[in-house]
């Protein structure tokens, strides 16, 4: 029996956003940046990687440490965060990690001889006279890169980062780095020398001005596929918690705008706006990977009341006859093929909505431990590789967790549980739709301890959405709920 996926896609513990997806063999495998729980910073943990078979996507294996930043001869034995990487298979069949190492305006390579590797250090990307590629002036701000081989055997590097903050662009322009657009150059074969110019891909805030990217400009997070003959450019914009897309009809331009894949929030979707969004938002980053014939769009969300612990997702997306991709909601069943069976025990962790009786906010600093009136999802104890206990913490008088979707087609479901701590009295109530009545209302008492409360269900039929919603007095943690049939109270 396969196992049901859900998101976030990997275990409670693991914090791997910016995730790459790509299909090698018949497994799917994630490369993305690691950040740890409680971090002070983004990224800072080793590359790990995690794959999955591709005929079942919620049966996820660690394949390990992948590469470490000491690896890189410029940190001179250092440990320091490492940003987003790319992965792709070149010529020679070896696999090549591309990767920047903290704020080093420097792009690093790895190579090994598998998928999950481990890499080894290969050299940097640099032009043919030796001079490192994004020292010289004119060069992109090597930040974020994604490598394609494209089906002539030509290798392209797309890579830049345009923030809208004055300081950060001075700090970048002082070693000569492009920041009004995204960039994309040549590589010769051997993955690491500049081939030829540098071409600009999409603007960023301030270029985008005037141009159909106005409000979507460029701002990092390229990721690079090629479908049915065009070529995707996949990036995070402006607003930081999307992830939109231009096209082209060739790997260097010129890029068309095409619209937003997701966002964390929804935002952008009928009747959601940045003034009321789903969920708490912050940055994400990602990409799109073709899965026995269903392709899906990766990205990532906050945890821990901070920007600097968060956790891959993922969506199916559809693209139509003429290239364009509509925007899909985010989801707690991403990968799993469609919903989730109404039955059996289910974390809290896996909301998809979460706000408070304020609404949400935007994660913009490294803790937002202020934030006492909103929930947040969290775990006990420190960064780990095992063992989760993630949770939901504080929810308060008029917090909401949501979930979607679950496929309620036999209408059997007559009990709700709901697993909870803390120090609130009042109801939690569960609804299909948040302007209708509640489908069951849960009475709760909550201590130090976890503990179960049970209420039963009015009939719920068809595909639908769980919202929990709890009113009383205090607070209560959030760890799991199960949908169960009929029987004795």
């Amino acid at each position: 029996m396969k196992k049901q996926a859900f998101n976030p896609y990997l275990p409670s513990y693991e914090y791997v956003p910016d995730g790459e997806p790509y299909v090698f063999g018949d497994r799917v495998y994630v490369f993305g940046s690691h950040d740890a729980f409680g971090g002070d910073d983004f990224c800072v943990n080793d590359y790990v990687c995690w794959s999955a078979p591709t005929e079942e996507l919620g049966d996820w294996k660690y394949e390990g440490v992948i590469f470490r930043s000491t690896q890189d001869p410029r940190m001179d034995g250092k440990h320091m965060p490492m940003n987003a990487p790319d992965v792709c298979q070149g010529p020679d069949g070896r696999f090549y990690l591309y990767l920047q190492v903290s704020m080093q305006t420097v792009t690093t390579v790895a190579v090994a001889d598998q998928p999950q590797g481990p890499y080894e250090f290969y050299g940097h990307v640099k032009h043919k006279n030796g001079t490192l590629f994004g020292k010289k002036r004119g060069d992109a701000y090597s930040f974020d890169p994604s490598v394609m081989v494209d089906d002539d055997g030509r290798i392209y590097m797309y890579t830049g980062s345009c923030p809208d903050s004055k300081r950060m662009r001075n700090l970048m322009k002082l070693g000569g780095g492009q920041v009004d657009y995204g960039s994309v150059v040549e590589l010769e074969p051997d993955m690491l020398t500049v081939k030829g110019k540098l071409y600009h891909t999409v603007p960023g805030i301030f270029k985008a001005k005037g141009t159909p990217f106005e409000g979507h400009g460029f701002y990092e997070a390229s990721s690079i596929r090629k479908i049915n003959g065009g070529y995707y450019l996949v990036y995070s914009s402006e607003v930081s918690h999307d992830l939109c897309y231009a096209t082209s009809e060739t790997p260097t331009g010129p890029w068309t705008y095409g619209g937003i894949i997701v966002s964390i929030g929804d935002i952008g979707l009928p009747g959601v706006t940045e003034e009321n969004p789903r969920n708490f938002t912050g940055n994400t980053h990602g990409g799109m990977v073709c899965i026995r014939g269903q392709w899906y769009i990766f990205y990532h969300r906050q945890t821990n009341q901070q920007m600097c612990a968060r956790q891959g997702c993922a969506e199916p997306i559809e693209i139509d006859a003429d290239g364009r991709i509509a925007q899909v909601e985010v989801t707690s069943c991403g990968l799993n093929g469609g919903p989730l069976k109404a039955e059996g025990s289910y974390e809290a962790r896996i909301a998809c909505n979460l706000r408070g009786k304020k609404g949400t906010f935007k994660y913009s600093q490294p803790h937002h431990s202020e934030m006492t009136e909103y929930p947040y999802f969290t775990q006990s104890g420190e960064d780990r590789e095992s063992d989760g206990d993630q949770y939901i913490a504080k929810m308060q008088d008029g917090a909401v967790a949501g979930f979607k979707y679950f496929d309620f087609a036999d209408g059997k479901v007559s009990e709700i549980n709901v697993t909870l701590r803390g120090n609130g009295t009042g109801t939690m109530k569960v609804y299909t739709d948040l302007k209708k009545e509640p489908v069951a209302s849960i009475a709760v008492e909550t201590g130090k301890e976890w503990k179960t409360f049970a209420g039963k269900t009015e009939k719920i039929s068809g595909v639908q959405p769980l919202y929990f919603r709890y009113e009383g007095s205090g607070a209560v943690d959030f760890t799991e709920f199960s949908l169960l049939p009929d029987r004795e109270m």
